[in-house]
């Protein structure tokens, strides 16, 4: 009995082992057939279409049939991000037949279906059409057509356009009729257009070239029609509309309006599943960037299979088109046209705001570029030239800052009285154009341009524009005050704004400190390390025309009017301010007394800004600054101009001033 039990147990254990075995190998087997399909689908989508003929099993085709199939239609219907989901393994005969769920992105949307794939005893893919799709045939073919989106376009206030739809020209060769002189018209074509002749023989030189082919070479403004005529004078040219973005401001809006190309891969995959395929454009820079998403229409797609005889059998995904949507600015494109003519040969900017809305009227930075420049598309020649030049036309100044000179002085002057460090009556004590504290600022002085009669108060000190003055305010109010009432009015802070603003600030580094008297002395009357975005100036220049609420800025046409920083400064005070600008332009001893203009009542500021390193630096430039607000104009009609420009050292009408004969234009008019 003993001996059968021992028995019985050694079998059972003989078959616990077997069967162990037997699930450890299925296990095994299992895990093959699952990194077979996983890692076939990762070649698809690592388009390795070579790697994937290794690991199929098939006899119909060729290695080149099957790469050229694969590649033709996952690549025609972009597709992407490939993923698959195994449902079910069942051994047939001497495969294994694996039922899973598929998931692909394409150009027009999201395709998912249940497909079948049998793999070999030896972990290939028993590969057929239908594992593209399931109702593939191996004569069939996979057909993708397009129903192009119109892209939303940007209108100023006016509805006038600054960016829209509408023609662009493709300039092109068309070989066989170049004539005897081809090298001499080529040569010709390459100067006019910026190509180099060897690129243009490159492009007609392609397999596809025919004798009557058309060989686009360069795309053109359809507005250059100085280019246009010149390039039609020689044989072979011809020259076609497309469809294409176009800027009827062309530079006197770049910075502000951006522009759109060709969108890369990088951007593709960042976007994917956004309704973006390759064909696609995007915006690059600007609001055309900034209200992407607003804007950009979404193509309509069909994916579909036709069968031999080119007949529509089968729709794999359809995807309705969605144009774009227009963006409304409260820009006025003929106020912007006016203030670009005027900035057009200097550096520098014009931000031109309503006072009491915070609508942005305009935004000029110079020199500039031309949008449309970069949508037909630049030679390599043109971006080194545009990149490279000392102007810095790439750079967006009205985005920046600066230091602000004496525009900051009404802001020192409003903190003072806010905190009562400082009053209206009050009188400092010192003569002529330099001051210092003591002894112990050692070499350092407090210089002024003019010396003035009358009392040292603030008024005077306002409209003379007097450095030594708002050095001492400076230090009476206190670094402590000084940073605390500049931190209220959004100094270190981000503005919220679709376009990138600079932060404003009071120190270079990040210690948020203005560090010993001579620099706290300096930040009052904007030296030294106070930088102003221009932007954000504006939005502080309102709080003396909105009772003391800071306006924030708004580029929107018809949102409502916000307040960026409530009450940073008192009514009263306000009010104050306001009236001590006004006496600069009105008083016959004001800095700005040669903007008066009879019937309209303006406050403004001049401001000089030395960047100076050392006492012996004479090497750094000087901006001149001019800031103003006006006040009931044509019914309510107001306008806060914002404007600096660059280099003003050896201007003989001083920067501030050069500012107030273009301001005054304006005005005007």
């Amino acid at each position: 009995m003993k001996k059968i039990v021992i028995k019985i147990i050694i079998l059972i254990s003989i078959i616990i082992t077997v069967i162990a075995s037997v699930i450890i190998l299925n296990k095994q087997k299992k895990e093959k057939i699952n990194t077979a399909l996983y890692d076939f689908v990762n070649l698809i989508n690592e388009k390795k279409y070579d790697e994937m003929y290794n690991k199929v099993n098939l006899s119909s085709i060729s290695e080149k049939e099957f790469i050229e199939r694969n590649k033709n239609i996952y690549e025609g219907i972009d597709s992407s991000n490939i993923q698959v989901e195994i449902k079910d393994i069942q051994k047939e005969n001497k495969e294994y037949k694996i039922s899973y769920h598929e998931k692909m992105y394409t150009a027009a949307g999201e395709v998912e279906f249940d497909n079948n794939v049998y793999i070999t005893k030896d972990y290939k893919i028993n590969w057929s059409s239908s594992f593209i799709f399931p109702q593939l045939g191996e004569k069939e073919k996979v057909r993708i057509s397009t129903i192009k989106a119109n892209r939303g376009e940007i209108l100023d206030r006016n509805d006038k356009p600054l960016a829209t739809n509408g023609n662009i020209l493709s300039v092109g060769i068309v070989p066989g009729k170049l004539g005897d002189n081809k090298d001499t018209n080529i040569s010709k074509i390459a100067e006019l257009t910026g190509v180099t002749e060897d690129y243009i023989n490159k492009q007609l030189s392609a397999s596809w070239v025919k004798e009557d082919t058309f060989v686009p070479i360069k795309k053109i403004a359809e507005s250059n029609t100085t280019l246009k005529e010149a390039l039609l004078q020689i044989p072979g040219i011809l020259i076609n509309k497309e469809d294409g973005r176009v800027y009827p401001l062309g530079k006197e809006a770049g910075h502000l309006i951006g522009y759109v190309q060709a969108i890369n891969s990088e951007e593709l995959e960042a976007n994917q599943g956004k309704g973006y395929n390759t064909n696609s454009v995007i915006g690059k820079s600007g609001l055309e960037k900034a209200y992407e998403e607003e804007l950009r229409g979404i193509d309509g797609s069909e994916i579909y299979i036709i069968d031999e005889q080119g007949n529509k059998i089968s729709e794999i995904v359809k995807q309705d088109k969605k144009d774009g949507n227009n963006v409304k600015l409260t820009i006025d494109s003929d106020l912007q046209s006016k203030l670009y003519t005027q900035m057009k040969d200097d550096k520098g900017f014009f931000v031109v705001m309503h006072p009491t809305s915070g609508e942005l009227l305009a935004l000029v930075s110079t020199p500039t570029f031309d949008s449309n420049d970069f949508v037909v598309g630049m030679t390599t020649k043109q971006w080194e030239e545009l990149n490279n030049d000392e102007s810095k036309p790439l750079y967006n100044r009205f985005a920046q800052k600066y230091c602000p000179g004496s525009t900051f002085k009404p802001i020192t002057a409003a903190i003072g009285l806010t905190t009562g460090k400082i009053s209206t009556e009050e009188e400092f004590n010192y003569n002529g154009k330099s001051w210092q504290k003591d002894n112990s600022w050692g070499n350092y002085h407090v210089t002024t341009l003019t010396a003035y009669n009358g009392p040292k108060n603030l008024l005077n000190a306002i409209i003379h524009s007097d450095n030594i003055y708002f050095a001492q305010a400076a230090l009476k109010i206190g670094s402590n005050t000084f940073i605390e009432k500049l931190n209220q009015m959004g100094f270190n802070e981000t503005i919220e704004f679709p376009l990138y603003l600079a932060k404003s600030q009071y120190a270079n580094d990040n210690s948020n400190k203005i560090e010993g008297e001579t620099k706290l002395a300096d930040s009052g009357y904007g030296q030294g390390s106070i930088l102003v975005n221009p932007i954000h100036m504006a939005s502080i220049y309102s709080a003396f025309a909105n009772q003391g609420n800071m306006i924030k800025p708004n580029i929107i046409y018809g949102e409502n009017k916000e307040i960026l920083k409530e009450a940073v400064i008192t009514k009263e005070v306000a009010e104050t301010v306001k009236e001590a600008l006004i006496q600069v332009v009105e008083n016959k001893e004001g800095t700005a007394n040669d903007m008066k203009i009879n019937g309209t009542t303006i406050a403004g500021k001049t401001g000089t800004a030395e960047l100076k390193t050392s006492s012996e630096d004479t090497e750094s430039g000087t901006l001149g600054w001019f800031d103003c607000f006006t006040i009931n104009r044509n019914n309510g009609d107001d306008l806060l101009i914002i404007s600096m420009v660059e280099n003003v050292q050896n201007n003989q009408d001083g920067g501030s001033h050069y500012l107030i004969k273009k301001i005054t234009q304006i005005l005007k008019n």
